[in-house]
């Protein structure tokens, strides 16, 4: 049995999460809690884009398409850039900047 890794959440990621509905925070609860485990997430996409390592976790619901954008390629923990819930096919710039940001900075104080 692997050790769950902490969840770091960075920026306003954590209360953005605390907005989703009930039923897309226990599905992102889940997913995230096999990421800790070293598990892969139900539906994920590289975002290499933002940067090495990055992924992003997909989770439809009723209630729309929500996007959970996030770090475990480091030893100490899972580092969770971004939640959102994503209204356009195509992901907003604005969303992948916040995204990209938080990575930089990350990568600035975990080298």
């Amino acid at each position: 049995m692997i050790d769950a890794k902490p969840l770091t959440f960075c920026g306003s990621s954590l209360d953005d999460l605390r907005e989703f509905p009930l039923s897309a925070r226990r599905d992102a609860g889940y997913q995230l809690d096999q990421v800790q485990r070293g598990r892969d997430p139900d539906d994920w996409k590289p975002m290499n884009t933002i940067g090495q390592g990055v992924r992003e976790i997909r989770i439809r619901d009723a209630n729309g398409a929500f996007r959970i954008i996030y770090l475990a390629k480091l030893a100490d923990a899972v580092y969770v850039l971004h939640c959102f819930q994503k209204k356009t096919p195509k992901t907003s710039k604005a969303d992948l900047d916040l995204a990209t940001k938080r990575y930089r900075e990350l990568k600035e104080v975990k080298p």
